[in-house]
């Protein structure tokens, strides 16, 4: 036990440095002005119905491989015992960098509402305040099943989103399924937001 938390770099560890280096080449090639660079992206016309630039296809494969990185470190670090701290941090940042940077791209772009990424980004705050206030006073601060559900959620709609909703675009009835499991994620994160808060309020407002 204690001789594997020493390795440090264990394959789950391996896993979740390998998402934090694919989220921050996804960052550099969705804010790098390739218009000004001289470099267009060709753009894909899909059964008369959508036009998918290549860009953005790109990075939803990258989104989408860092994202089952995430599940897939997670499940062979709990399986076989091998959770570490450095893995814990690591985790959490690459995490933060891979969704919360993205959410931010593209409603700059406009392919999301604003207001996605301020909650989230802001609920993400709140929340990591309340696991390091908990933590002093020895509280293990546990995962919600709406921040499951958000995560879950939101993985879905932004994959989606990178691919232009496809395949539900071709159906035609005009319901953007990516919005929507975008707007189901941040519904969740606003009540596992306030989940956590009633349920460690106890270890910041006792100082009061």
């Amino acid at each position: 036990m204690e001789k594997t938390k020493k390795k440090g770099m264990n394959l789950p560890n391996k896993i979740t440095c390998a998402r934090l280096i694919i989220a921050a080449i996804l960052l550099v090639i969705l804010v790098l002005p390739w218009d000004q660079m001289g470099v267009d992206w060709p753009v894909y016309n899909v059964y008369g119905t959508v036009n998918a630039n290549l860009l953005y296809l790109i990075a939803g494969g990258l989104f989408l491989i860092g994202s089952v990185s995430d599940f897939l470190d997670g499940y062979i670090a709990r399986k076989y015992n091998l959770v570490t701290d450095f893995g814990k941090v690591t985790d959490a940042i690459a995490d933060k960098v891979l969704v919360n940077g993205v959410l931010v791209i593209l409603a700059v772009n406009s392919f999301i509402p604003l207001v996605v990424p301020v909650i989230i980004i802001t609920r993400d705050i709140v929340v990591d305040a309340i696991k390091m206030q908990s933590g002093k006073k020895g509280k293990v601060v546990a995962a919600s099943w709406p921040g499951k559900i958000k995560t879950i959620c939101m993985m879905i709609g932004v994959t989606l989103t990178f691919f232009y909703d496809m395949p539900f675009a071709f159906i035609g009835n005009g319901i953007p399924i990516d919005q929507i499991f975008i707007y189901i994620a941040t519904i969740m994160s606003i009540i596992s937001g306030c989940q956590y808060f009633m349920a460690y309020k106890d270890s910041f407002m006792g100082d009061m």
